[in-house]
């Protein structure tokens, strides 16, 4: 199950490279999604999921226990996980909705033609372009 997990996020991190290079800002928010999803699902195998031949146990302490058992999965991946997830899911509303006044004012989806709502050179707060 482990290589299982180890080949999907290879493949999910490809894919969101591959989307990330490309020059239309949609597919590029979206690659930034597809990337900090790998990011959670990184995160969730350091909690040794699925590791040994017995069940995975939620991870619950015993009346009278003061520890986990050892077949119990480890808590603080999944908390982490999850606070990433919400922060993940923001990040995403907020490009989403600046993608969206971007196509209202400007029907150009290309990166690379945004800089044209840049100020010009002569601004002293903006450096030159360097154009070769």
């Amino acid at each position: 199950m482990m290589l299982m997990l180890i080949f999907s996020l290879s493949v999910i991190v490809a894919a969101s490279v591959l989307l990330i290079l490309s020059r239309n800002t949609l597919r590029l928010v979206v690659g930034l999604a597809m990337l900090g999803s790998a990011a959670n699902l990184m995160v969730f195998l350091a909690g040794r999921p699925g590791l040994g031949p017995t069940p995975i146990l939620p991870p619950i302490i015993a009346a009278g226990a003061e520890t986990l058992p050892a077949a119990a999965a480890n808590p603080l991946p999944q908390a982490l996980v999850l606070t990433a997830i919400v922060i993940g899911f923001a990040l995403l509303c907020f490009a989403l909705v600046l993608i969206a006044n971007l196509a209202r004012e400007d029907a150009r989806q290309d990166a690379d033609a945004l800089r044209a709502a840049e100020p010009e050179a002569t601004d002293p707060l903006k450096p030159p372009l360097l154009v070769p």
